[in-house]
């Protein structure tokens, strides 16, 4: 990724540019980061770093590869691990196919309290993965003695259990909390008291919260509050106060205004790692389990001590081991200030005896957590973790009796890692699953990374995915399976074959089908008869719910997941034990009324949506129907001959009007351009002004033109402005695309443009007397136009006209209907919507937009980045794993994340809905009850 924001690879980086913005994207592309660490944890941090764009990786990393690593590590193979290669060399190349703009070096180095720690002055940010505690605090003192200090991350995951602290120093800057649009709300009302209260137009909620900053504009009447920042407080989602505007200096309030958030950076100082073991601050993830992260915090501080006492991490399964590690544990929480009830003698037992393990599951979600963290921490964008955040899944080995030990001891497999948490028994189970994956994108190739790890269907059992896009180059970006080679290639074939490369025991079936009604005849209710889960790894609601629906009816076990930017969710759905996906919905998206659209806008939402719709109208459906009329209906003189003769032909005024208009080389596109250029942002603005001047009032005496409603400018078109000449240039290119006109390389640069344009003839405005639709709640209007006899025959002339000109089989030739593609620069899709978009905005007084932002609305675009993706897709491992040991209802977690602020949530599913129903015979002798779980 290139320093300068025109640089930066928007193919493929895209989605990730409407989660950090231009400005943290260069930041990264200017930073250098160091991880210590290549086990699990590290190259699933190394991955999501890599991907995201930063200058540098190097990784320090002095351990040989053993079967432990082979457990956790993707890139590594077995060869690496009878050749004892070093794990950071061997994984080196395969982590630099990720992203061609990052450098990635590695290098030998293992870190001791005595090593020379000027090597880490290059680095922007530090990040320690599976290091002793003494190592953590030299480091970061160093860290700290800087100006600016290097930011500091250290992190650790064992058994099921997972650690994170951060210490970015005493004044880091954090430039956007929430990484969320700045709201915006329109006023109805200020009141002039103390302290002015201001209300918003009736059913628009302002969204803003206690201190908040608003900017306000266009205020009529109270205009010495425009341009004015105010602090707000909350008095309801309608209203809220700001300062005294009780005095001489503020006039009356009398209409209009809009209030904008204002978004402040906020300086947040941290505790050095020593302070912050004696007395942590603690994330508290799961409420559920609210003592949790304390006793984890004196787990980890525990087994720091134990390995320091008997230099050997506690034996697997061993409870002498545990009992000793339990009386470490009261001595390690004198000296720390932590509010424990009682220390979870359980969850401490669990810890020591499955601390040799390390559940890969948990790797994927804490490293994109820690990965996201890197990414704050050099580019101060959103707030990060303050400052001790501890996960676990202590439920998958809570069991702690008299069971072999044998069952979780080391065999010299892949498998180590994950059997000695969770026991060979569940191994097993897991390796004979059937599971049905629906999606092969983001979440897809995190979850087929992760069944690799676990050994899903690598014996008896079977993976069927399926997915029918192809790879496009903006999912290299966060779809890490995929290289720039396998672009237009089926995603969940290519999925499928790289996954195999990470674990070649794995079955797997790929198909690439859609999931709907329609293939019903291939996943039929015996396919799902036949699935022990069904994993969702879909990007749209609609298929979610079929998907549910399916397993439903078929009483199979789903999980489900979704991303939005930094934000994610998971849901575990059991049948007769949780609800169902469909079980709770969100509130539909609010329409926007055909009127505010067509003639009355008032954001910038309602112009881009206005643009897309006219692109849709000239350059898809228009001519579809241009084609689908001519095939229908034969040659022109056939057409003509019906006309003549009353036979009404379904869309054939619209069809010749195109026909009579159709531009059929290039100076004819330009012109038709700048002609609707004149029409749609001069001589509507005037039409409306006719129908609706400046003073025109409504019946209750208040003003036609007041907020939300905006007057519109005419626009005088200009040469000399960019956006004018944008929107003739791209309009015309599409016009002739459309069209099949021939245009050379000299003809579309705007010199050409420039000395042709005023030569073109503009016609002159003319008012309408044509009914303006004002009322919201009308729908567009059905497009029924009815063709009299005389419409006909007009009709039928305009048809004459064109076969009278030269050449007029031109006109008749079909045309090539554009289908919509945002992410292709060079067809003008975008380019066109944007200079549309901002001249109707220019039009109504509306602050214009940058194209990315247009592209991103227009193009329904949804923001993504790997980190959030990684962080789902290893909680969603985790849930599947429970599914397979059969766990109770509350062991099993739902979990939201925004990573942005951070807000990790972890709930217990809830139960389904039930219902009795009951049935009394006619004679009262027969009562009957059913109990009907709602899933």
């Amino acid at each position: 990724m290139a320093t300068e924001s025109e640089d930066i690879d928007d193919s493929l980086y895209s989605r990730q540019r409407y989660v950090l913005g231009d400005n943290a994207m260069q930041r990264m592309a200017q930073s250098n980061v160091l991880l210590y660490g290549l086990g699990g944890l590290g190259i699933e941090i190394a991955k999501n770093i890599i991907l995201a764009g930063v200058k540098s990786l190097t990784i320090f990393d002095a351990r040989p590869a053993t079967y432990l690593d082979l457990g956790t590590n993707f890139f590594l193979s077995e060869n690496d691990v009878t050749k004892s290669k070093n794990r950071a060399t061997a994984c080196i190349s395969k982590l630099s196919e990720l992203n061609p703009y990052v450098t990635v070096t590695c290098q030998s180095v293992e870190l001791t309290t005595s090593s020379n720690l000027s090597m880490l002055d290059q680095f922007q940010c530090i990040v320690l993965t599976d290091a002793t505690l003494d190592v953590q605090l030299v480091v970061n003192k160093y860290c700290r003695s800087h100006s600016p200090s290097i930011k500091f991350i250290s992190s650790t995951v064992l058994s099921v259990c997972g650690q994170l602290f951060s210490d970015f120093g005493d004044n880091f800057e954090v430039v956007d909390k929430n990484g969320e649009e700045a709201k915006e709300s329109f006023i109805a009302s200020i009141t002039k008291e103390n302290p002015g209260i201001v209300t918003c137009l009736e059913n628009c909620m302002h969204g803003y919260e206690d201190s908040d900053i608003v900017l306000f504009k266009e205020i009529k009447g109270m205009e010495e509050l425009n341009g004015q920042q105010h602090p707000v407080k909350v008095l309801s989602p309608f209203a809220y106060s700001i300062c005294d505007t009780s005095g001489e200096e503020y006039s009356e309030y009398e209409r209009d205004g809009i209030a904008t958030q204002v978004k402040l950076p906020a300086c947040i100082q941290f505790e050095e790692l020593e302070k912050q073991l004696a007395a942590p601050s603690l994330m508290i993830p799961d409420l559920c389990k609210f003592q949790a992260p304390s006793n984890l915090h004196i787990a980890f501080l525990t087994l720091d001590k134990f390995k320091a006492i008997n230099h050997r991490m506690p034996n697997i399964r061993c409870k002498k081991d545990a009992e000793n590690f339990m009386k470490i544990a009261q001595e390690v929480l004198q000296n720390c200030n932590i509010e424990i009830e009682e220390l979870d003698t359980q969850l401490l037992t669990c810890f020591s005896m499955s601390s040799k393990g390390c559940l890969a599951a948990l790797c994927a979600a804490l490293g994109g957590i820690v990965a996201q963290e890197v990414l704050k921490a050099l580019t101060g964008k959103f707030s990060p973790v303050q400052q001790w955040l501890y996960i676990d899944a202590i439920e998958l080995c809570c069991d702690t009796g008299d069971i072999e030990q044998d069952k979780f001891t080391a065999r010299n497999d892949r498998y180590d890692a994950l059997r000695a948490c969770i026991g060979n028994d569940l191994c097993s189970k897991i390796a004979s699953l059937n599971l049905f994956m629906v999606g092969c994108g983001a979440i897809g190739c995190e979850m087929l990374k992760n069944y690799a790890m676990m050994g899903v269907a690598s014996s008896t059992g079977n993976i069927t995915i399926t997915d029918n896009d192809l790879i496009e180059k903006s999912n290299l970006n966060r779809q890490f399976l995929f290289r720039p080679s396998h672009i237009q290639k089926p995603k969940s074939i290519i999925a499928a074959g790289m996954t195999k490369q990470i674990n070649a025991d794995l079955n797997i079936e790929a198909n690439q089908h859609k999931v709907c009604p329609q293939t019903e005849s291939v996943y039929t209710d015996g396919f799902y008869s036949k699935q022990d889960v069904v994993v969702n790894a879909l990007d749209n609601v609609e298929a979610r719910r079929y998907v549910d629906s399916r397993c439903v009816s078929n009483q199979r076990a789903l999980l489900e997941s979704g991303t939005l930017g930094a934000k994610g969710h998971v849901q575990v759905i059991v049948p007769y034990l949780t609800e169902s996906y469909t079980s709770q919905r969100d509130p539909p998206d609010q329409d926007v009324p055909y009127c505010t659209l067509k003639s009355f806008p008032a954001t910038i939402e309602h112009c881009i949506q206005w643009a897309r719709d006219k692109f849709e109208s000239a350059f898809t459906q228009k001519p579809q129907m241009f084609n689908k009329f001519w095939s229908s209906y034969g040659t022109p003189p056939s057409v003509i001959e019906k006309l003549e003769a009353d036979e009404p032909l379904e869309g054939v005024i619209k069809v010749t009007k195109l026909l009579v208009d159709r531009p059929v080389n290039w100076p004819e596109c330009v012109i038709l351009a700048r002609q609707k250029f004149e029409k749609t942002f001069n001589h509507k603005a005037k039409q409306l002004l006719h129908s609706f001047p400046l003073d025109t009032k409504l019946k209750d005496g208040s003003l036609f033109w007041q907020s939300p409603k905006r007057p519109p400018t005419p626009i005088v078109f200009d040469t000399n402005n960019p956006v004018h000449l944008s929107y003739v240039h791209t309009m015309a290119r599409l016009y002739a695309d459309v069209n099949k006109v021939t245009y050379s390389d000299g003809q579309i640069r705007n010199e050409y443009l420039i000395k042709f344009l005023p030569a073109v003839p503009i016609p002159v405005f003319v008012p309408s007397n044509r009914t303006i639709i004002t009322d919201e709640t009308m729908k567009k209007p059905e497009d029924t136009i009815t063709s009299s006899g005389d419409d006909l025959k007009d009709s039928a002339q305009r048809i004459q006209c064109v076969l009278a000109l030269n050449n007029p089989a031109a006109y008749f030739t079909k045309m090539n209907a554009a289908a919509f593609e945002k992410d292709d620069d060079s067809n003008g899709h975008i380019d066109f919507i944007t200079a549309t978009s901002n001249l109707r905005a220019e039009m109504y007084s509306i602050d214009t937009a940058d194209r990315l932002k247009i592209k991103q609305i227009a193009g329904r675009i949804v923001p993504a980045i790997a980190t959030t993706t990684a962080a789902v897709a290893g909680l969603v491992a985790i849930e599947m794993i429970k599914l397979v040991k059969e766990c109770k209802l509350h062991d099993y977690k739902n979990c939201f994340l925004n990573l942005a602020l951070p807000c990790i949530l972890f709930s217990e599913p809830a139960p389904p809905e039930n219902m009795l129903i009951k049935y009394v015979s006619s004679n009262s002798s027969f009562r009957a009850y059913w109990f009907v779980p709602s899933s």
